[in-house]
């Protein structure tokens, strides 16, 4: 085989695998993992705005969502935006919020994660299929399912499950 064809070749060989990959990476991004910036303190001590995660945008197409997860969602109020907040009310639920504290059924739920607890009362607020009860980490500061209601599931992008930058934070989310 003459050089110059070899070279043609090659050449073309490559760009096919290019080509595939930036397919296949564009697949991925829409259907299966994406980035999304945390904004805003809404989620500290958990979240910090600058940080980046991983959301697994399948999941929710196999299993429901559960209490305690992390998601990004189109915001019901800004319909440009997309917002990150914990699950803690899933269909079935009756979700409480007494004097600063959240109930589930009503039994205490265990928040070891929450640095910032003051909220408004919230009496017992039943929480129907297809929907969620969300609220942020940072209670005082975040505008969730307390304030906006129920979260419809086909608002819910996906669950957030990693932390990946800045480096210094990386981890996995519970």
């Amino acid at each position: 085989m003459p050089k110059r064809r070899k070279r043609y070749r090659e050449l073309v060989e490559t760009l096919i695998v290019v080509v595939l990959a930036v397919i296949l990476a564009f697949l991925i991004r829409m259907f299966v993992f994406e980035s999304y910036q945390v904004q805003g303190i809404s989620m500290e001590p958990t979240l910090h705005t600058g940080e980046r995660v991983l959301v697994n945008k399948l999941i929710y197409d196999f299993e429901t969502p559960k209490t305690g997860q992390i998601i990004v969602f189109r915001s019901p109020v800004i319909k440009t935006q997309d917002w990150i907040k914990r699950v803690i009310g899933v269909p079935g639920d009756t979700i409480s919020v007494k004097n600063n504290v959240v109930y589930i059924n009503g039994k205490r739920y265990h928040e070891p994660f929450l640095k910032y607890r003051a909220s408004m009362n919230v009496p017992p607020t039943k929480v129907p299929p297809g929907y969620l009860w969300v609220e942020g980490d940072n209670r005082p500061k975040s505008f969730d399912s307390r304030y906006f209601g129920l979260l419809s599931m086909k608002r819910v992008k996906g669950e957030a499950f990693l932390v990946w930058w800045p480096l210094s934070d990386f981890h996995f989310l519970h």
